[in-house]
């Protein structure tokens, strides 16, 4: 039996909750038809376009541009701070009303979240039916509009949810993947980060199906291990399967929300090592190894990314748990301003039967796992701060041992 998967996102959704917040104060206009953005603190980084209203999306005013632009653009323009409070409140309403129906829910970000519909399907019936159902609820519950993608994986179910808006759903399905996808421009694909555009322009890839259709080894000359997943991804192959909320609490993970948002590749790097350290510590503390590395960012619009990696040899080695996190980040940062920065270990096992390559030395592993096993010991009876294992310093970690 196919999988049938929703992908299920608020339309406008900073604009739209501003507005309903906005509403229940007493306003008298709702500012979703008005020339209205929602954009932080001017005099800081944060003063740029969060959310525009449709009216001023018609002027060419688009998010991420400073609010100085937009207003070149619109003399008439009001803006309109970010309540995140609020906003996620919104959210948590949202995420209840769905879990009525099923606990097969992955949330995305603030506003979207996953859907497997496949196990209740005998319950509730067609699909199509059900997610115009739901849709139709929401917005009479909740006051606002969402769109909602229908398809065999999450990948086909986030492009149908982006097809057209507002207050649709759309369906991609398997066989429908060549008629509705491949005819879309290559950034349009999921995953297709802004650096990554020319660069298959410039291979002469304009469109999806023209990446799908490419040959693996020749992109793989430009993107490496990542050229089999860009090709799987334009043929519509995705295998993920929907996270529930409980699964994610059964792997270890630590993550940080930052205080402001970064776009320097270097600070994040330091982060990553510290969560690394803390992590790997937990690992040894407990005598386990990770077998799977995976990185998640959270930019400062609640979208969530994610990268993973296989480790050839399960580990609880702070450098080389850091090692993966690094190459994933590069991988998947596109300059984003991020304000949530996370690692999860994944495929813990009790043992490591370390396979040693040609070029490594397993008398020098060992020594590694001694000197970590040493410095918990140390922290643990000192505290932290008594020893540091390492900083960031350009693109290498300079051990302080």
């Amino acid at each position: 039996m196919n999988r049938i998967i929703m992908h299920i996102d608020v339309n406008n959704a900073f604009l739209s909750w501003t507005a309903l917040d906005l509403l229940n104060k007493g306003y008298k206009y709702d500012i979703r038809n008005s020339y209205a953005v929602i954009g932080g603190d001017e005099k800081k980084r944060s003063g740029i376009v969060l959310a525009k209203s449709n009216s001023a999306k018609k002027l060419g005013i688009v998010t991420g541009e400073t609010l100085y632009s937009a207003r070149n653009k619109c003399k008439i323009l009001k803006t309109y701070p970010p309540n995140y409070q609020w906003y996620q409140e919104m959210s948590k309403k949202l995420f209840n009303l769905l879990s009525k129906y099923t606990d097969d829910i992955e949330i995305a970000s603030i506003d979207e979240c996953y859907l497997d519909y496949t196990k209740i399907k005998h319950i509730y019936g067609d699909e199509v039916k059900f997610a115009h159902k739901i849709k139709k609820e929401i917005y009479d519950t909740l006051k606002f509009t969402v769109n909602i993608g229908i398809a065999n994986n999450k990948l086909c179910a986030k492009m149908a949810s982006d097809f057209e808006k507002p207050y649709k759903v759309h369906t991609l399905y398997d066989y429908e993947i060549k008629t509705k996808m491949y005819p879309l421009y290559i950034g349009d694909l999921f995953g297709i980060g802004k650096k990554t555009v020319p660069k298959l322009e410039k291979l002469g890839i304009k469109t999806i199906e023209d990446l799908a259709n490419y040959d693996e080894l020749k992109l793989a000359k430009y993107f490496k291990n990542q050229a089999i997943k860009m090709i799987n991804s334009a043929k519509g192959i995705n295998n993920e399967p929907v996270k529930k909320e409980r699964d994610e609490r059964k792997c270890l993970s630590n993550e940080t929300t930052l205080s402001h948002d970064l776009t320097d590749k270097l600070e994040i790097y330091d982060i990553l090592n510290k969560i690394s350290d803390n992590l790997a510590r937990a690992l040894r503390k407990e005598e386990k190894y990770a077998n799977v590395v995976e990185v998640h960012l959270k930019d400062n619009m609640f979208k969530k990314f994610s990268h993973q990696k296989k480790l050839n040899n399960a580990t609880n080695l702070t450098n080389e748990i850091y090692e993966a996190s690094k190459e994933l980040l590069n991988e998947m940062y596109n300059n984003e301003p991020i304000r949530l920065i996370g690692i999860k270990l994944d495929k813990l096992v009790t043992k490591s039967n370390h396979q040693v390559s040609l070029f490594e030395q397993v008398e020098n592993r060992e020594d590694d796992l001694k000197l970590e096993k040493t410095i918990d010991q140390l922290q643990e009876k000192f505290g932290s701060k008594i020893i540091t294992r390492a900083n960031v310093k350009g693109n290498e970690i300079k051990k302080k041992y």
